[in-house]
């Protein structure tokens, strides 16, 4: 029974679905495990963050929309704003006019962004840190002037 169940899940996560170059897709598309576009994708794609959904635009390919996916190959036309919590990689032939918000990005040379390049890794908690940090010491200065005017110490 349990078991079943589990070979469903991993079929699902390891599931390949073609947008094949004849197929123009109108509306938003939501997916999990691998989507590869030849074609033209009029509307936004998403996945889930914590998944290991993988976005491969091949080099004919043209998305016209928002991505939103972990993992995300871009060798074609994006039209939109590319939001890849996880990992993108833009190729020789990559064509994007939108900002690209990543936290691990390669670049061949040859790809194009008409837009913002936008980092979205661990600053916040390393600004959070240093922050913490400062008043921290802020508090021990307090507590040094506290001590060297009190009575028993004069």
């Amino acid at each position: 029974m349990f078991g079943s169940q589990n070979k469903a899940r991993k079929s699902r996560a390891m599931a390949h679905t073609l947008i094949s170059s004849a197929t123009e897709l109108k509306g938003d598309l939501k997916f999990d495990g691998e989507l590869i576009v030849e074609g033209r994708v009029i509307g936004d794609i998403s996945a889930e963050d914590d998944s290991d959904a993988v976005l491969r635009v091949a080099e004919q390919g043209v998305v016209e929309g928002e991505i939103n996916v972990p993992n995300v190959v871009i060798n074609g036309v994006v039209k939109g704003d590319i939001r890849a919590c996880k990992h993108i990689e833009l190729a020789a032939k990559a064509s994007i006019a939108g900002d690209v918000h990543y936290r691990l990005i390669e670049m061949v040379m040859g790809a194009r962004v008409n837009g913002s390049l936008i980092f979205n890794g661990e600053q916040s908690s390393a600004r959070k840190a240093l922050t913490y940090q400062h008043d921290a010491a802020d508090v021990g200065e307090a507590d040094v002037i506290a001590e060297s005017h009190s009575p028993g110490n004069t």
